[in-house]
């Protein structure tokens, strides 16, 4: 088997590559020939596609097509689903219709390439001769594409220790695929293979000693984000690591063999397979980052790399993407369309909202789930800025602006008396006066309790209500109006101006001014970047100085002086922590930001592209209230 993958080119790749211009496959602002467009990018005949796969009985969320060609089906796979689930490593390409691939072969020798086809917001990979050779099978069972392959037989485990940390080799008779699953402290490989029942006597499971307290990470405070450090720890470690042996545990079934791996501190987990003999290569070090440089779609670069910072390393993972291509568009997102109330997990709001590429936005309030910060898209605020936070805006002309934002808007009455409205459809809390419009969702729930509510419709007070106790009554939000609400102040000097039947109008403007032109926003903070520069404030945008001294994963995003826009999540550390807030400055300058801007960070950092994570599992991610996504036409 071993030998039959290092001979194989998949012929698909071979027949198409007759029909294709090398500079358009290439070169991602080409224009495609008819022909390219026909096999790399559309499939003339799709005849089934789903969200799942069922690997021997497993089932695991993965995008998949069909199409047929002649009298052939041809079974494409999301190509970061198939690095995740089925080990297959993506290597890198400056050929977006061709995709290298590292699966128990070698790359130098003799790489193993597939066809890409895009579709929808999924890169495909076309594994129709590639599974014939390793002998998979699949069927379609309506939104399930059913994979059976034959097992491989683990016999012998192996551990080395190395100077860097530890090395495990499972030996197998054949290639299989497997899957790595991380929580912190912890790595678990699943892999299609039979183990040798020895091996179960040899590695038990040790007895399950449960800590007498355990370490919970706190909670956002009322007006909060989410830079906390849950998840952090997982990469966390002095550098100490050979006093602290790895655990091994394996469990078996019928198809299946996982094998659990404890993480010693200070180490990160890197699987990886090697051809004859067939190998699985399980490697414990201070650094596990695996560099890539792929151009997955015009426009869009998808990189990775550790980046140094004096004597530091930083595992960075980013998306560099072009504005100006045409199959390219930006926009804010939030979990659900229709309400700014509630959280998600990135992948599954990236997913209802189509999008190919994503990652997490502004902070928000875990408690109640509700936006703390800028949200306009199409010149619609959905949430307004608060704090004079650091905020991204961008035009559909590709023009974009990094800057400190404010909001203000005044409630006019027919009379000339003016009243200040502090926040617009925000779920920042400060006693005055705040306004919810419909694009906040259909009703308005008080957040404080005895809240005195207006009911605005076309311009024109029509009710006052008591907003009673927080949290138990919800307000209807008027279509063709809007709900003013009254916090802390004594409502009465108010009351006598704002009675039923009074003309209001609003005055509305952002401070700069300049952010007035621009359709599209989304607020964070604090500002890192503005013409090269670090202009990193903490203060001057009311973040805590616990929040501007600590140490996390975080996430980014810039431009650079050509026009790209960088999304970026940088993880923990070497040895230790994530950057602060000076190095994730420093780092975006490494990667040619000019401009940038910090975006909640934490557990929240998220960075997400066709159907999965790129930077971390899915199971240490929090759920978030919004972000930013990259959406593509569909053909």
């Amino acid at each position: 088997m071993g030998e039959i993958l290092q001979r194989l080119v998949v012929q698909s790749t071979l027949e198409l590559d007759r029909e294709w211009v090398e500079s358009e496959a290439v070169t991602p602002s080409a224009s495609p020939s008819p022909q390219t467009q026909t096999f790399a990018q559309t499939p003339t005949q799709v005849v089934g596609g789903g969200t799942k796969l069922s690997l021997n009985g497993r089932i695991v969320p993965l995008a998949w097509k069909q199409w047929q060609v002649g009298e052939i089906i041809h079974t494409g796979i999301s190509d970061v689903g198939i690095q995740q689930l089925f080990g297959l490593e993506l290597l890198s390409t400056r050929n977006w219709t061709r995709q290298p691939i590292q699966w128990f072969s070698n790359p130098l020798s003799t790489p193993l390439v597939l066809v890409a086809h895009h579709r929808d917001a999924y890169r495909y990979l076309d594994i129709t001769e590639f599974a014939q050779q390793v002998g998979w099978q699949f069927q379609a069972q309506g939104d399930t594409l059913a994979l059976t392959s034959v097992p491989a037989r683990l016999d012998i485990i192996r551990q080395e220790t190395q100077l860097w940390g530890f090395r495990i080799v499972l030996d197998l008779d054949r290639p299989t695929p497997w899957q790595v699953s991380r929580s912190p402290g912890e790595g678990a490989i699943i892999l299609n293979a039979i183990a040798n029942p020895s091996l179960i006597e040899q590695f038990t499971p040790p007895p399950v000693v449960e800590d007498e307290e355990d370490e919970e990470d706190g909670e956002d405070g009322e007006n909060e984000g989410d830079e906390g450090d849950e998840g952090d720890r997982e990469d966390e470690g002095d550098g100490e690591v050979l006093d602290n042996q790895p655990t091994i545990r394996v469990e078996t079934n019928q198809t299946q063999t996982t094998i659990g791996v404890s993480i010693p501190d200070g180490l990160q987990l890197h699987v990886f397979s090697l051809p004859n003999p067939n190998r699985l290569v399980i490697e414990l070090r201070p650094n596990a980052m695996v560099e890539k440089d792929i151009l997955w779609a015009p426009g869009i670069w998808w990189r990775q790399r550790t980046v140094t910072l004096a004597d530091t390393q930083f595992p960075v993972v980013w998306l560099e993407v072009d504005p100006k291509n045409p199959q390219v568009k930006l926009s804010p997102m939030w979990s659900h369309p229709t309400t700014q109330v509630g959280t998600a997990p990135l992948i599954k709001t990236a997913q209802l909202w189509k999008a190919a590429a994503a990652i997490n936005g502004g902070f928000f309030n875990r408690n109640n789930q509700l936006p703390l910060g800028a949200i306009r898209r199409d010149g619609y605020w959905y949430s307004g800025p608060i704090l004079n936070r650091g905020a991204i805006a961008w035009t559909d002309q590709h023009q974009f602006k990094f800057g400190r934002l404010s909001l203000q808007e005044t409630l006019i009455t027919a009379n000339g008396e003016r009243f200040p409205s502090l926040f617009l459809n925000s779920g920042y809390v400060q006693a005055g006066m705040s306004r919810y419009t419909p694009a906040w969702g259909v009703s308005y729930t008080p957040l404080t309790d005895n809240e005195v509510i207006w009911v605005v419709q076309n311009n024109q007070i029509t009710a006052q209500l008591p907003g009673g106790v927080a949290g138990e009554e919800s307000f209807v939000i008027p279509v063709n109006g809007y709900l003013l609400t009254n916090r802390g102040h004594d409502p009465s000097a108010i009351a006598k101006s704002l009675t039923i039947g009074t003309t209001v109008q609003i005055e509305q403007k952002t401070l700069p001014i300049e952010f007035n032109n621009y359709p599209h926003i989304l607020g964070a903070g604090p500002l890192l970047l503005q013409n090269r520069q670090i202009v990193l404030d903490a203060k001057a945008e009311n973040f805590s100085n616990a929040f501007a001294q600590q140490s996390a994963i975080r996430s980014a995003i810039g431009i650079t002086a050509n026009g790209t826009v960088i999304i970026t999540a940088m993880h923990n550390r070497v040895g230790g922590r994530g950057p602060n807030l000076t190095e994730t400055a420093q780092l975006m300058q490494q990667l040619g930001a000019v401009d940038a801007l910090n975006l909640d960070g934490g557990s929240s950092t998220g960075l997400y592209l066709g159907g999965h994570l790129l930077d971390r599992s899915p199971h240490t991610a929090a759920r978030v209230h919004n972000g930013l996504g990259l959406f593509r036409p569909y053909k």
